[in-house]
């Protein structure tokens, strides 16, 4: 029905989940109970064990959510207001628990009744038509997703399908009652349909972060062993170890921080913010690269690697849980993180690392930790505290002095370095290093210039990936290292 045509007393009963938004309440009250309460996390079980409409109502006593922020349908939503503009009565109709149901008709502000889940019924399928028929005595139209909306498709006048799935829409226009779908464009043909998942789910693994995990390959680099092709091998595998550890954690990470994200100007595109990924979907992949990476982890340094892994998943968990809210605390841990997978390389091929190497790595991944967050900070608004990291804008003249003094500290150590005993023992014309000083000098202080004028993106390996001028300091480098070699 058109916004222009008559409208009489049947309602048009939508659903919530999958239907007026991407995502599921449920799943997301339970990802922002694992980030804000985790030790609740543990009664959910008991929750479950009671029932499903009992485990919606206790996580939704324990968290709220941002309805304002949700993945809406906005096509569907457009549509929504023009057929309440024509005089035609919309019910919300959802297996959600009630209060967030009744917080999403609020902020919406076009729903003339809200028939939801509470502590004793979970509002699905029969369930839900039962409700909906007792409250509407002249029938009902519906607008719904998801295989649990096939018996509807008996019982209402007409269906509204909405991105549905295909036993849905078998149902639906079986019965001839569509009225209208959404979401079925003419590009959205299967294979496009698929190719945009995957799209989403690989973006979800961020594999431009894999970047980060060449550093396992600094220890046969420094150490001359990389014509060792047994040691690149198994540095490899370690390098896959952490890329799979890594994508994990990022998953985890998105996970807890769905409804921050949706805030940030770019991080609100990521695919779970996004509701392009499923939040089951997304936990299921985390699982596997789990096991992936310990799998990986065995075969390229046995026990004592897997270990180091481990030890990598633990440090990164703990700071999506808390540590990235721990001012000072979260840019040390950053950095610590990009020292491991050094030291991990060592781990895999059996190399011991000077302590040159690792004063070194430190100093410069520490001065790197406080760009990325000097870089966040400077987009905060005038006396706004990050929601979250804890710092505050008057924190960015210490960050700027720090920040840059410990890549300073960095190039120091090196230039130790080129005057110890060690570097002649590992090069033959040792002097030739010192050409390196200016490489590194310029790369860390144009970075700091960048994020100075608020021209860096807030990752600086993003940056580096993308920067011209960062690939012709590197191949210089290793030019160098050559002539010195």
């Amino acid at each position: 029905m058109s916004a222009t045509e008559s409208v009489d007393a049947v309602p048009l009963c939508v659903d919530l989940d999958g239907t007026l938004i991407y995502s599921d309440l449920l799943h997301e009250s339970l990802a922002k109970l694992l980030g804000d309460r985790p030790q609740r996390i543990l009664r959910v079980p008991g929750w479950w064990r009671a029932g499903r409409a009992m485990l919606k109502h206790q996580v939704a006593q324990e968290v709220d959510l941002d309805m304002t922020r949700l993945p809406y349908r906005t096509d569907f939503l457009d549509w929504l207001r023009e057929q309440k503009a024509a005089g035609r009565s919309l019910w919300l109709t959802t297996a959600s628990c009630e209060k967030y149901a009744q917080a999403v008709a609020d902020h919406l502000g076009l729903f003339d009744k809200v028939i939801a889940s509470d502590a004793h019924h979970n509002r699905r399928g029969v369930t839900k038509i039962a409700a909906i028929r007792e409250q509407a005595a002249n029938g009902f139209d519906y607008a719904g997703d998801s295989d649990a909306d096939v018996p509807i498709v008996q019982v209402c006048r007409r269906m509204v399908l909405v991105a549905p799935s295909a036993r849905l829409a078998a149902a639906a226009h079986e019965a001839g009652r569509v009225e209208r779908v959404f979401g079925n464009t003419s590009d959205d043909t299967p294979e496009n349909t698929s190719r945009r998942g995957r799209g989403a789910l690989l973006k979800l693994l961020r594999p431009h972060q894999w970047t980060k995990n060449l550093l396992v390959f600094v220890p046969l680099v420094a150490g001359h062993k990389l014509g060792e092709l047994g040691l690149v091998f198994f540095a490899f595998l370690g390098f896959l170890a952490f890329c799979a550890a890594a994508s994990a954690i990022y998953i985890v990470n998105d996970l807890v921080d769905i409804e921050s994200d949706r805030v940030h100007q770019t991080k609100r595109k990521r695919p779970l913010a996004a509701g392009l990924v499923r939040i089951p979907v997304a936990m299921a992949t985390a699982g596997v690269l789990l096991l992936a990476a310990g799998v990986l982890a065995l075969m390229a340094g046995g026990a004592a690697f897997l270990g180091w892994v481990g030890i990598y998943l633990g440090l990164t968990t703990a700071y999506s849980f808390g540590l990235k809210r721990r001012v000072l605390v979260d840019v040390l841990l950053l950095a610590w993180l990009y020292t491991h997978r050094v030291m991990g390389g060592g781990v895999v091929v059996g190399i011991v690392l000077s302590h040159w190497l690792i004063a070194f790595s430190s100093f410069m991944f520490l001065s790197l930790a406080f760009v990325k967050r000097y870089a966040e900070l400077s987009r905060t608004q005038e006396g706004e505290i990050n929601h979250r990291r804890g710092y505050r804008l008057c924190d960015l003249p210490l960050i700027g002095s720090v920040g840059p003094s410990c890549g300073l500290a960095a190039t120091l150590v090196l230039a130790l370095y080129i005057q110890s005993d060690m570097s002649a023992t590992l090069y033959h014309r040792p002097h030739m290093l010192w050409l390196m000083l200016p490489l590194v000098l310029f790369w860390i202080l144009r970075v700091w210039l960048l994020a100075f004028r608020r021209e860096l993106d807030e990752d600086p390996i993003t940056f580096a990936i993308h920067d011209r001028m960062s690939y012709v300091c590197l191949v210089a480098a290793v030019g160098v290292m050559l002539l010195a070699s």
